[in-house]
């Protein structure tokens, strides 16, 4: 039966849903709203997964995404709902986008204004605002493809994306071209490839090992904008949470969910904190290969441990949220440091895998734009440095990289940081295996290799448990918010068919 274009049920089932981060609350919210009566089942105290929030003498944190990119994935699943992004949240463009730092504190401020950007692509390369307009048209045809044909599929076969002739589009988004050949087809001045090729750095791969159909990603942070919801990311996850809730979403925090117990090939019953739960079906959205490896006895993994050994993880990180009792007037909303080797770093995250000679790192300072997340006259900074996963990450490491990275954030913005630091926390690999039970501390999941797109990431259908589901940025469509948004989304309505 459809409703809305939606797939409702004439049974209501009893579904649990591991993991409260986006993909996990979108997917219950969907369910829900087909009439199950759906459980979430989080590990933590709070519920947001990696978009959780924290508050401390007058700062508010966010502990995870800071970047808000394709606002139409969020507008979108809102109005699944019947509301949008305006009844829970106050989003912002932000004027500079964003800023880049390269070395001798140059400072590269990308405008809102997509002609303003190409004028100052013009003035860096000549004969580069041209290319840039060619470049984005590129990215917004693999934008309509991707984000609005592609990712909504869930990867079962290669013959989903016959349906779409996406094969017939497969040569003109560039699936099986380098994001890296790609962009320097285009342009050669280091600074431009750098700013091209961050989105990938950061949530990804090598560029070189990347296809080209990701230079969507820069259509979305060039052409549609940056944005900021006012209150910090944890409104978003508040958002998600509301929705779910006003759906019939019961969330169960501080569970940890301890065995799925199988029987005729289908999960009967969860164990939770000791204690057993009859279900008629579950969706997985806490890491996938903790799912596996912890909660399913062997005969009903489809991945060993070799298969995880082998995967290409985009990267985890080194964060400090710090609380400063100052102004800091050269800091932008959100900073990129790249005074240093872009390539190298990139290497000794994907390559070599050891903490970072020379790392780039990341700065947040969302008290420039929203006077909620810090008390007047003071800045809240997050900071990030992506690294590689499965690295130790004692604190004396932690602390020698606070340095590096404080020495050079005070050079450029020519104010003693340190010394006006009343409030500091660190977060790193063994962080995330603790609160997410992530694989090697990975912040992002899965890198986008052509190897791990589409059809080639872990399937979102259990072959082994009939009435088993997943869901994040282990599987389709990949790492980011938008992507865990619609993955929860497509999680749900397979499910919802297989119960129909």
């Amino acid at each position: 039966m459809q409703n809305n274009g939606h797939i409702t049920n004439a049974k209501a089932h009893e579904i649990a849903v591991i993991g409260s981060g986006f993909s996990g609350m979108a997917a219950a919210a969907v369910l829900a709203k087909a009439g199950n009566k759906v459980t979430v089942f989080e590990k933590n105290d709070t519920v947001g997964g990696r978009a959780r929030s924290f508050s401390e003498q007058g700062f508010v944190f966010d502990m995870g995404p800071s970047w808000y990119w394709m606002p139409d994935v969020y507008e979108r699943f809102f109005e699944l709902f019947g509301n949008s992004v305006s009844d829970f949240y106050d989003l912002k463009q932000l004027d500079p986008g964003f800023a880049v730092i390269f070395g001798n504190s140059e400072v590269m401020d990308i405008p809102a204004d997509f002609n303003e950007t190409c004028a100052l692509f013009e003035s860096i390369e000549p004969g580069s605002a041209a290319k840039l307009r060619k470049f984005i048209d590129e990215g917004e045809f693999k934008y309509e493809v991707g984000m609005r044909d592609m990712v909504y599929k869930p990867g079962h076969s290669v013959t989903e994306f016959f349906s779409f002739g996406l094969f017939q589009k497969a040569l003109k988004i560039q699936l099986f071209k380098s994001f890296s050949a790609h962009a320097r087809q285009y342009f050669r001045d280091p600074r431009l490839l750098a700013l091209i090729e961050f989105p990938v750095l950061f949530l990804g791969a090598m560029p070189r090992d990347t296809p080209a159909l990701y230079s969507l990603m820069n259509f979305a942070g060039l052409k549609q904008g940056t944005f900021y919801p006012i209150g910090g990311f944890g409104k978003v996850a508040e958002a998600f949470h509301q929705i779910a809730e006003s759906q019939g979403v019961a969330f169960r925090t501080g569970q940890q969910i301890e065995k799925l117990e199988v029987s005729n090939g289908a999960i009967r019953q969860i164990r939770s904190n000791g204690m057993l739960k009859n279900v008629d079906a579950v969706i997985g959205s806490a890491d996938y290969r903790h799912i596996e490896s912890s909660l399913l006895d062997p005969e009903y993994q489809m991945y060993n441990e070799s298969y995880w050994e082998n995967r290409t993880f985009a990267p985890s990180s080194l964060l400090f949220y710090l609380g400063v009792n100052r102004k800091i007037d050269k800091l932008r909303h959100h900073n990129l440091f790249f005074d240093e080797d872009f390539e190298q770093h990139a290497i000794e995250i994907y390559k070599d895998k050891k903490w970072p000679s020379k790392p780039l790192f990341y700065v947040c300072c969302p008290s420039k734009t929203d006077p909620t997340v810090a008390p007047e006259g003071y800045e809240n900074l997050f900071v990030l440095m992506p690294i590689a996963t499965g690295l130790d990450d004692p604190e004396s490491i932690r602390e020698s990289y606070f340095t590096l990275l404080m020495d050079r954030l005070e050079k450029f913005a020519g104010v003693p940081v340190r010394e006006h630091i009343i409030l500091k926390k660190t977060y790193s690999v063994s962080d995330f295996k603790n609160d997410y039970n992530a694989y090697k501390g990975n912040a992002y999941g899965l890198a986008n290799t052509l190897m791990q797109t589409a059809i080639f990431k872990p399937k979102m259908r259990s072959t082994k448990v009939s009435n088993l589901y997943y869901a994040g940025q282990l599987t389709v469509p990949g790492p980011g918010v938008p992507p865990s948004i619609i993955s929860g989304q497509i999680a749900a309505q397979e499910l919802l068919k297989s119960l129909n």
